[in-house]
This record gives structure tokens, C-alpha cells and sequence, in this order.
């Protein structure tokens, strides 16, 4: 039995999610890990973006990025059949505020990766957004988009 304080339910669809003592099954790196609050919404954050069409041959988990000479973590990258940046989200535990400094890291690994879209969650809110290269702006948007190639 799961700690409900710790791994509470989240405002995203049912997940087919495999437990193991305290670890948690990542479909992507296709190996259980360990089980924390942000790794909880992360993994179900993965089987939504699945559910709405992305492929998870076409996603990445913990992908490294190069940011100003520091390798950084990015939670979840989805690309296209190209093998360009769809989206990318920044995953923090539910207990944690989503705030514009929290927003702030997933634009930072938006200046290497080049995404389409932004989105920040904690499983329990989700902040999505549209890189509108055209006005150089981002358009803040209600629901995360099914899977485009575009």
C-alpha cells in the first residue's frame, strides 16, 4: 500500500502503474526506479502523453541537456518522426507550488531542445504552453495537444 500523503491521486487519467516495494516501473527506460513523489507524476504524466497519441518509442525519460556547460535532467521529451522536440515537461512532486521560477527551468531546456510546447506539472495542476516562434512569445493554452507532427 502506497502513502496517499506522499503519492496522492492526480488530476491526469488512470495509469496502468506497476509497483515494486518502493519502486515504480518507467515505461520508457523500460526498468523499475525508485519511487518518489516526482517520479510518481512522471510516470503517470507519461501514460497520459500515451494515451492522447504520443508514441513511447518517441519519448525520452531523464533526457540529458546541455545547458550553459551544465548537464541538466529534463523530466519528459516527446519528438516527432523527425526527430524534432514536440514537447517537453518539467514534472515536480505534488506537494510543490507551481510557480513562474519553477516554469522557468522547462523554458531553459526549451533554448537546446526547440519544443513546440511547454508544460509544467505536479500531477495536480498543469501549466501548458505554446511557443509562438512567429511573435517570439508563449501562448498559455488549456489542454495538453494530441500528438502532432507538425
Amino acid at each position: 500500500m502506497i502513502d496517499k500523503q506522499k503519492y496522492p491521486p492526480l488530476n491526469l487519467p488512470k495509469a496502468d502503474i506497476k509497483l515494486s516495494q518502493n519502486q515504480i516501473w518507467d515505461v520508457l527506460r523500460l526498468k523499475y526506479v525508485k519511487l518518489t513523489p516526482e517520479e510518481w507524476v512522471r510516470q503517470h504524466f507519461i501514460h497520459y502523453l500515451i494515451k492522447l497519441g504520443y508514441s513511447k518509442n518517441l519519448m525520452a525519460s531523464e533526457k540529458i541537456v546541455k545547458y550553459n556547460n551544465l548537464s541538466k535532467r529534463c523530466d519528459i521529451v516527446a519528438f516527432n518522426n523527425k526527430n524534432e522536440t514536440l514537447l517537453i515537461v518539467e514534472c515536480k512532486a505534488p506537494h510543490i507550488k507551481l510557480t513562474q521560477d519553477t516554469f522557468y527551468q522547462v523554458a531553459k531546456y526549451n533554448a537546446v531542445l526547440n519544443a513546440k510546447y511547454l508544460i509544467l506539472t505536479n500531477g495536480i495542476n498543469h501549466i501548458i504552453s505554446l511557443v509562438d516562434k512567429v511573435n517570439n512569445e508563449l501562448v498559455f493554452i488549456e489542454e495538453i495537444p494530441h500528438r502532432i507532427d507538425t
